[in-house]
This record gives structure tokens, C-alpha cells and sequence, in this order.
């Protein structure tokens, strides 16, 4: 005899005890200097978890910019504070979720086997190293990496002269590629995307007065209706994701 009790029963526990209606993935936009790092940090989240994420990465005015058009993003992690107080001030960040969550430096990289040697100071002879090449950097207008780079080329005085020799990247990765590539001779990008690519070598690192302070800002994003995105966020300041951030040779800000 047919028991409609007992066949409901079944079917809402095979129904809810399916693989696929497991938690939803936590959609993380996060700026490309941040492959690495992150991509290890979610690995141990879900180790402590069993909880999931989907990363894309890019650079961060485009992913704020997609993100402001309806991107179903969750967390948001920028390279500079700019592009978060973009959508903070678009009320697109959950209110008090955004965080300062590290710091990091801007270097001068040449392929592993380039003999340049230069010391980065005021007037330096970057042109003169670039040669007939071309001096990689993530788009100087809008991408954090090259905003902070020419920012730096212009306080030491030499941007007017390395200007018609820049290749501007969509993201800073790009232009890490370009020098590890050797289609490059020069680039500037982070110091944390130098120690992630075995194929360039750190010329000199540009001081910290050349430009603003790097700042990567991260937060909720407000339209999100997952209820581990501000678990996730949270995970970020943990000393296991410090731990893992400081080995990428990012500075770990205080909260």
C-alpha cells in the first residue's frame, strides 16, 4: 500500500542530503597581486571548514567596476584604498565590514638572468637600463600597481623620461608576465608578485615616501546573501591567514 508519509520522507532526505545543495561558494573578487596568497588561504579555510570559494582575480578597478554593474560578488579585496571607497561610497560594502587587511611594497624586476644593476633614487638612470625596451607596468591611470609606480617615478624625477617606453598592462600580473617572459627588461609591480615568479630577480624596492602607503582594504559586499561571506572576511584576519600572508611577503596589518 502506498504511504504518501513515508515517500516524502525519503525523498526531502535524499533531496537534502545531496552533494548539491551542499553551502553555496563564497564569490570572492580580489586584486591579481593576490593569486597567490588567497588561493592558499581559501585552500585552508576549506581545510578548517569544508567550506568553499570562488576566486576571480583582476585587477581592482575593473572587478569594482563589474561588481557596480551587478557582478554576483560576496567579499571584495582591493589592492588600494581608492576602489573600495568607490563602492563604499556607492553603498555597495556591507556598512562596517571593511577592514584594512595588508600592506605591501612596489619593486623594480628584471628577467633572473639580466645583469642591470641599479639603485632606485632620485634622477636614477631607469631609461638608460630600459634601453630600446620597454618598462612593464599595470595601466598607470587606473590599476593600484601602476598608479603607485608612476606615482614613485614622478617623485623621484624620472617618470618624463621612461613615459614613451612604458607598457601598461590591464593588471599587474600582465606585467609581471612581460618581464619573466623577457619581453621586458624592466618592470614595476609588487613585491609580493616578485616572490611568486621563480623567472625575475627584485633590482631595488622604491622607497616607502615615493608614493602612498599600499593598502589592501577587503569587506562584504552588501547585496550578498550568503551567510559565510562575513565568515570568510573574518578568516582573512586569522593567524593561519597570516601566517600565510606574511610567507607571500605581505605586511599583515593590525585590525
Amino acid at each position: 500500500m502506498f504511504n504518501r508519509r513515508h515517500f516524502f520522507a525519503v525523498a526531502f532526505t535524499v533531496l537534502f542530503s545531496d552533494s548539491s545543495f551542499a553551502a553555496e561558494k563564497v564569490n570572492v573578487f580580489a586584486a591579481s597581486s593576490l593569486k597567490n596568497a588567497l588561493d592558499a588561504v581559501s585552500a585552508s579555510w576549506k581545510a578548517d571548514t569544508s567550506k568553499d570559494t570562488s576566486l576571480t582575480y583582476a585587477a581592482s578597478n575593473a572587478l569594482a567596476k563589474q561588481i557596480e554593474a551587478g557582478a554576483p560578488a560576496d567579499v571584495f579585496v582591493s589592492a588600494d584604498l581608492t576602489w573600495m571607497k568607490y563602492l563604499t561610497d556607492k553603498s555597495l560594502i556591507a556598512k562596517d565590514s571593511d577592514i584594512q587587511l595588508l600592506g605591501n611594497e612596489i619593486v623594480l624586476v628584471a628577467p633572473k638572468d639580466s645583469k642591470i644593476d641599479l639603485k632606485i633614487e632620485g634622477g636614477f638612470k631607469l631609461a638608460d637600463a630600459v634601453g630600446t625596451g620597454k618598462l612593464a607596468m599595470a595601466n598607470v591611470d587606473s590599476v593600484p600597481a601602476g598608479k603607485y609606480g608612476k606615482a614613485a617615478l614622478e617623485k623621484l624625477g624620472v617618470w618624463v623620461s621612461v613615459e614613451g617606453k612604458v607598457a601598461q598592462t590591464e593588471n599587474v600580473r600582465a606585467a609581471l608576465k612581460l618581464v619573466a617572459l623577457g619581453e621586458a627588461p624592466l618592470g614595476i609591480v609588487y613585491n609580493t608578485d616578485a616572490k611568486a615568479d621563480a623567472a625575475v630577480k627584485v633590482v631595488g624596492t622604491f622607497p616607502a615616501d615615493s608614493h602612498a602607503p599600499i593598502i589592501y582594504p577587503a569587506g562584504v559586499i552588501a547585496t550578498s546573501k550568503n551567510p559565510d561571506a562575513a565568515e570568510f572576511l573574518k578568516y582573512l584576519q586569522s593567524d593561519k591567514a597570516k601566517a600565510i600572508f606574511e610567507d607571500q611577503g605581505f605586511v599583515v596589518l593590525k585590525p
